[in-house]
């Protein structure tokens, strides 16, 4: 079962699961908030595909939807980390709420695993301190991030309460196509909106790892598959990093625009908006030992998904 199958990063697992003859059953359960359902339209077809197309806080009918599945992968939650600063209950109600919901349900259905999707986020603000899953005590200074460690925690207790195998992932930026949020989606918005003009969160020096999304799939499986004991975190990541300077330059190259007759406006601030963390920088030696390693580099990832982006005419009105 997929929960938030339908959206960015879960669609790409859906793809993969059923790219394997061996697979009996993908259900994806979403309700289509920010998931869409043209992100599965490739797999309409196949009869080993369900929806379910309801809110993850409906346990009863989560409990009941779990049924005949051995595997969870959790990707729900609010996908707008800034959303917080004028909303500041979004990342309970949409992010530990509903880790609590899954796992409760997986606990009642007789799951055997659950495999969360958390964020680098929950390490805080570490400068240029690379941070390996061991690192602690983590701070977050986002309600995006501390919701992402507090399912983290949920998993831990259900799994020495219950005997749930729950493998975390704390991913990087993720990136590539169907995505339907993050800086690379903004500036194609942006720029296709005003070609002469990008406007840029902060200063444009933040500096951060992002991983194109068959990786981070790639990544998780593998895991899932060699990982024997009940509870571990897993940092997914590409080992270098890239400016979003860096990626306005790529945006401007991509759409084929001069970047001579574009006018950058920057933020005076180091970050983004309150709650981003400007570095990130992730040791991925613990997945790299069990035999993965990232297809694309930060470069690669990001020019790949920005192409695919601005290939999708459909992002302009979503």
């Amino acid at each position: 079962m997929v929960v938030g199958g339908a959206g960015f990063i879960g669609s790409h697992f859906v793809a993969k699961l059923l790219s394997d003859a061996q697979t009996e059953l993908v259900t994806v359960y979403d309700n289509f908030s920010s998931g869409k359902l043209w992100h599965l339209e490739d797999h309409q077809g196949d009869s080993r595909l369900r929806i379910v197309s309801d809110k993850v806080e409906n346990l009863e009918n989560l409990v009941s939807s779990t049924s005949g599945h051995d595997t969870i992968i959790h990707l729900a939650s609010n996908p707008d980390i800034a959303a917080a600063i004028t909303n500041p209950a979004i990342d309970f109600d949409q992010g530990s709420l509903l880790t609590h919901s899954v796992v409760e349900a997986a606990r009642r259905s007789g799951i055997r695993t659950v495999l969360y999707a958390s964020g680098s986020g929950v390490y805080g603000d570490l400068g240029e301190l690379e941070a390996s899953e061991n690192y602690g005590p983590v701070v977050p200074i986002s309600t995006y991030a501390a919701s992402k460690l507090a399912g983290e925690a949920m998993l831990s207790a259900y799994s020495f309460m219950f005997g749930i195998q729950s493998i975390v992932f704390r991913f990087g930026n993720v990136v590539g196509p169907r995505q339907t949020h993050g800086v690379g989606y903004d500036f194609i918005r942006r720029l296709r909106s005003n070609p002469s003009q990008l406007t840029v969160l902060g200063d444009g020096r933040q500096s951060k790892s992002y991983v194109h999304v068959d990786d981070v799939v790639t990544a998780v499986l593998t895991a899932a598959r060699v990982t024997n004991s009940s509870f571990e975190i897993f940092n997914i990541a590409t080992g270098d990093y890239i400016t979003v300077r860096e990626i306005a330059a790529q945006a401007i190259k991509v759409l084929g625009l001069d970047d001579s007759k574009v006018r950058l406006e920057f933020g005076s601030s180091d970050r983004g908006w309150k709650g981003d963390v400007p570095i990130i920088r992730l040791a991925t030696n613990k997945i790299r030992s069990l035999g993965w390693k990232p297809r694309y580099n930060c470069f690669e990832a990001i020019r790949e998904s920005l192409v695919s982006l601005a290939k999708e005419a459909r992002i302009c009105n979503e």
